[in-house]
């Protein structure tokens, strides 16, 4: 009964997006997606097989997102939802709850890999969900999409594991060019310092140091202290860090204000790490997100 409640919802939800001059999703399995980050790589994988909704904007923090009704209504109703886990979409969890009550099948991403605890700041020994930093990571959640999206009706598995197999060549590819640059980099040089936590998972594949993070905790909603920053600006002294990044999704006030308070030649340069751009932008898929950091990672840290 919940379920044909959340199929009806979505249906409205559809004849009001039809009134108002937008399109409706077209007919066919449809899977909802919670980051834009997986929406692409779920994209990727499914090959067109289906309508892939994703429900985060580009430019979005996902700590901090929030849906419409009409998206909650599509939660329930999809054929698949795909979400993040391990703390990430922390304004969405009841969505989530609500959309498995009503028989929703569900695919939580940080269910499939190895985690990652935060190893310093205030969340130091949580699960980190930032797992995408790591190509590597990825394989296993292309195998879990593919694998939960070989069980929908209407599916071609035969198409389908021919476009989750191009994805992963593609995810190799990306993987090799990734190790080469940073193995240029002298090992002294990996030390990383960024407005937020999330570079755990690329520091543990690629020997980097973790040495700080301008927000202390594991999410975006989190506030830095002036001894937060006094302590952090000490250790980038003594790491004699060269850049620190700032996200994309975030304002970079206070890393610029970090980097003041060092005291030293500090650059500030911009990641794309939580969120994808637009079609026009610098990161408009997770390839292209992970390219473009890895160049200006190296360009920043580079003797």
């Amino acid at each position: 009964m919940r379920r044909l409640l959340w199929l009806a919802a979505a249906a409205v939800a559809a004849l009001i997006m039809a009134g108002c001059g937008q399109p409706a999703p077209s007919q066919g399995p449809q899977i909802v997606v919670t980051t834009n980050i997986l929406g692409d790589v779920t994209r990727q994988v499914l090959g067109g097989q289906a309508t892939v909704i994703t429900l985060m904007q580009p430019g979005s923090d996902p700590h901090s997102f929030d849906i419409s009704a009409q998206q909650a209504a599509q939660l329930g109703a999809a054929d698949l939802v795909v979400s993040n886990g391990l703390g990430l979409e922390e304004g969405l969890q009841q969505n989530l709850d609500r959309a498995a009550a009503a028989g929703a099948p569900l695919l939580v991403a940080g269910d499939m890999i190895d985690v990652v605890p935060y190893s310093v700041g205030d969340a130091e020994g949580a699960p980190d969900p930032h797992f995408w930093t790591d190509p590597g990571a990825m394989f296993t959640i292309v195998d879990a999409i593919e694998a939960a999206a070989g069980r929908i009706a209407g599916i071609d598995t035969g198409k389908l594991a021919a476009s989750a197999s191009a994805y992963r060549a593609q995810l190799a590819e990306l993987d090799s060019e990734m190790t080469a640059a940073f193995a240029a980099l002298p090992r002294e040089r990996r030390a990383l310092v960024t407005n937020h936590h999330v570079f755990g998972y690329l520091a543990e594949r690629f020997d980097f140091r973790v040495v700080g993070a301008v927000i202390p905790g594991g999410t975006t909603l989190a506030a830095p202290s002036a001894a937060d920053l006094r302590q952090l600006s000490e250790a980038i002294t003594r790491a004699g860090v060269p850049t620190i990044f700032a996200e994309s999704s975030q304002p970079d006030r206070l890393v610029q204000v970090l980097a003041k308070e060092a005291g030293v030649d500090v650059q500030v340069r911009e990641l794309f790490t939580e969120s994808l751009t637009g079609p026009d932008g610098e990161a408009p898929t997770y390839i292209d997100m992970m390219r473009t950091n890895t160049q200006r990672i190296v360009q920043g840290l580079a003797p």
